[in-house]
């Protein structure tokens, strides 16, 4: 039986087919209409960031920029931030060509080829920062640079970044057949550091010469600085300046816009001598340094930057307090009479709130702006050892432990460490806190071993010091430099019950600044020593001062507690000391060199307890009672009982002897505060020295000596290879029991090696070379005896293989 589909069911074909095509052509439609309100969006968003363009330029930002204002604590007016007289506005030509060179070179190769967004640098950018897991290059532009450096006081974001590229593009192609002014406006915005904003500026302050005179080696220099214009500033960093400035150097180089006799010049060329840079148009009357300092935070912070500094209409409330500066200036004037002599520096900081109360950094700005408070880093000296001795404390060794004084040699793997006391006197079986009271470098140089130098240089910057600490064991006897500012910060965390104080804007930077427009620097503690283990400490510096080498900072109506500090051959000389209210830091020597201070005291060395006790001294005995800091005792304490441990610093930490460690020390240690970790020495055990790269007669050498057992494995060579050169060896580094074996690898040739051919006549080193299946390839030269060989690449006494080719130069 046959069924039939019922017609209500079924449907035309003609039917069907209309309604498609009447839903693509709505589809098409929406289509139509989305992509003309997306060009209508986009060209209203174009209009919109072209119409923003004028307000970019550098003439016009001059304009409409507002003055800022700097107060001192009790709202006194210290200094104008002045808008218009930080942006020296030069055209091209009062621009040395050799400075566009430069930057360009350094910050944006490419900027004569794209169009405001460089995708190119944007993707070298990004497999850097991938390789090196952080980011490490920029992607930016010069163009994009400009814009952002344009922006100011604005969030940081997405949007932003979108705007940024956006404006750049536009930019370009408002300037394309131009893009010398976009070079020029951003040489006029971009800062150089020591308050110079524009190059016009950067010149003048830095090498008292207009723009347009600028030569090579300083164009480079300045061109290195606006990546990082506090780490590359020549003042305070020249050793990075200068390697910065080689960087730049080498890039101009590589891109064919120097030749190589202009790179070796400007690479010898001397920087700018510190007390030679100046700020023109300063206007400060009174604290200078401290202003210009204050004004250093700003722009180095993210939020802030030159561009609202120089022009942004801040007000900003500081901490400085002018009465204590003109006590200090004048404490120093009094303790050092002779205007040839050697100069002082002094810092004030109240340890509960961080405030920065005085800063003298020199003796006149208008001739040095050079900040000896915060751009002089010098070696700290004995001044350094409450780092050592808070960081044994923080592991828990009692200060009742014992060392002898005497002359000690400490082996340091490949090398031996000698340390002497000054004066060649020492005290033989003593104490923590006896070698802290008389500063027994001997008993310190031991106790750095134990502790190690980068628990110190942890210790030292988590209690406030920001300059850089390398990990050498010098670090216990202050051979690694700060300044005084920092050092007062840090002494400022043992006076504040172990507490570190920051702001709650800048972070952890010292507190200058209390108040910026509206928004409030808060007061924020960090917890650095524990307040039993500050309070010894603090027992112990007081002891300096009653007893030691500081007993002429002693104050007659108040406990001190404080640190001297002498570097060697008298060089430097410091005094750091604090009562609970105030902490303050000097510094004495000669800021243009290291010029050793053997006479000036009176016919006798400078020393720590010397003129830096006498200025701090003079300096309390004022500033105390203007403060109306009553006389006030530190916590009392006393020194827990000890258990003693025989211990060794192993692998970064304090670790328990178990029986095969050379040299363990006997410490004591606060109850339950002992190493938990045994150390896994081995019995006779001897370090792995690293022998790669050295001759084989030298490493084995070198391992016979440990005692270790060298054995030597070949390989076959590869053409051009050293030979009898140690290639790897197993293990690398790590200890080993005396006589283990050690293997080392070394290469082997099986067609022999390159002959030396340097001195031969031409035809001869050909006969040498063609004996042993090498090819030669001979080069011209205008150098040497005619007809014989005066250069060969390779070099004599490597591998050599059949069709090996061997250049040799010969003068014709």
């Amino acid at each position: 039986m046959r069924f039939r589909r019922s017609s209500e069911n079924s449907e035309p074909p003609r039917k069907k087919n209309g309604r498609r095509i009447r839903k693509l052509r709505l589809l098409a439609l929406a289509l139509v209409l989305g992509l003309l309100s997306m060009a209508s969006f986009m060209f209203g968003l174009v209009t919109a960031i072209a119409s923003q363009l004028p307000q970019y330029d550098p003439a016009h930002q001059q304009k409409i920029a507002h003055d800022g204002y700097i107060y001192d604590r009790n709202g006194q007016l210290l200094a104008v931030l002045r808008g218009k007289e930080s942006r020296v506005i030069l055209k091209s030509q009062d621009i040395a060509p050799v400075m566009k060179q430069a930057i360009v070179s350094i910050e944006d190769k490419r900027f004569f080829e794209h169009r405001g967004v460089d995708l190119h640098a944007i993707g070298r950018a990004l497999l850097a920062d991938i390789e090196h897991k952080s980011a490490v290059q920029g992607g930016s532009t010069i163009t994009q640079q400009f814009i952002k450096n344009a922006y100011v006081n604005d969030n940081r974001s997405i949007a932003r970044k979108l705007k940024e590229a956006a404006l750049a593009w536009q930019l370009e192609q408002r300037h394309r057949d131009d893009k010398d002014w976009i070079l020029t406006a951003y040489l006029n915005t971009i800062y150089f550091g020591n308050g110079a904003y524009g190059i016009g500026q950067a010149a003048l302050t830095y090498f008292q010469k207009p723009a347009s005179k600028l030569t090579l080696p300083e164009a480079a220099l300045l061109a290195g600085i606006p990546r990082d214009p506090a780490l590359f500033d020549p003042v305070t960093n020249p050793k990075a300046s200068k390697e910065r400035r080689r960087v730049v150097l080498d890039q101009m180089l590589q891109q064919g816009i120097i030749a190589p006799d202009q790179y070796r010049a400007a690479r010898s060329a001397a920087l700018p001598a510190p007390d030679q840079v100046h700020l023109q148009g300063t206007r400060e009357t009174q604290g200078q340094y401290f202003v210009n300092y204050v004004k250093q935070q700003l722009v180095s912070d993210p939020d802030y930057g030159p561009g609202a500094v120089f022009g942004g209409g801040l007000r900003v409330h500081t901490t400085l307090d002018t009465r204590l500066q003109k006590m200090a200036r004048r404490s120093i004037s009094q303790v050092l009479s002779n205007p040839n002599g050697p100069q002082a520096a002094l810092v004030a900081i109240e340890p509960k709130t961080g405030k920065v109360l005085a800063m003298a950094g020199g003796s006149n700005y208008r001739e040095s702006q050079f900040n000896l408070a915060v751009q002089g880093e010098r070696q700290p000296g004995s001044a350094f050892k409450p780092f050592v001795l808070a960081t044994a404390l923080d592991e828990g060794i009692s200060p009742a432990t014992h060392f002898v004084s005497h002359p000690v040699v400490i082996p340091l793997g490949d090398k031996l460490w000698q340390v002497n006391n000054y004066e060649g006197e020492y005290l033989g079986s003593i104490d923590l806190e006896s070698a802290t009271i008389h500063s027994d470098n001997s008993v310190y140089a031991q106790l750095t071993s134990v502790v190690g130098p980068q628990n110190i240089a942890r210790m030292a910057h988590d209690a406030g010091i920001k300059s850089k600490l390398n990990s050498f064991f010098a670090i216990g006897l202050g051979a690694e430099a700060a300044n005084p500012l920092e050092m007062a910060r840090a002494y400022a965390t043992f006076a504040n019950n172990g507490n570190r104080v920051d702001g709650s804007i800048l972070g952890n930077v010292p507190r200058a600044i209390t108040q910026i427009g509206k928004r409030r620097n808060e007061v924020v503690s960090r917890r650095i020593l524990s307040p039993t283990k500050t309070a010894i400490l603090n027992s112990i510096l007081q002891k300096v001062v009653t007893e030691g080498t500081g007993h002429r900072a002693a104050l007659g109506d108040r406990p001190v507690a404080g640190k001297t500090g002498t570097t060697e051959n008298y060089g430097d000389a410091w005094f750091v000391g604090y009562v609970p209210q105030l902490v303050v830091a000097v510094w004495v020597g000669y800021p243009r060199e290291l010029k050793p201070m053997l006479t000036e005291y009176h016919g006798d060395p400078v020393a720590g307890g010397t003129f830096p006790a006498d200025i701090w001294h003079t300096f309390m005995e004022k500033a105390l009672p203007y403060l109306k800091d009553d006389p006030e005792s530190f916590p009392s304490t006393y020194i827990p009982y000890g258990s003693p441990e025989e211990v060794v610093f192993r692998d970064g930490k304090l670790q328990v002897d178990n029986g095969n460690c050379h040299t363990p020390r006997n410490v004591l240690f606060f109850d339950g505060q002992a190493p938990s970790r045994t150390a896994d020495c081995k019995r006779n055990e001897v370090d792995v020295p690293d022998v790669v790269g050295q001759p084989v007669s030298a490493a084995t050498a070198r391992m016979n000596g440990q005692p270790l057992t060298p054995s030597i494995h070949y390989r076959i060579a590869k053409p051009g290879e050293k030979l009898n050169v140690v290639l790897g060896q197993k293990p690398r580094n790590g200890r080993l029991s005396a006589y283990d074996h050690v293997t080392l690898l070394v290469a082997k040739p099986t067609h022999g090696v390159v002959p030396s051919l340097i001195g031969l006549p031409v035809d001869r080193a050909k006969q040498k070379c063609e004996r042993r299946g090498l090819e030669v390839d001979i080069e011209q030269t205008t150098k040497g005896p005619v007809g014989r060989v005066v250069f060969q690449l390779p070099r004599a006494g490597v591998a050599a293989a059949p069709g090996m080719h061997v250049r040799l130069a010969v003068k014709a």
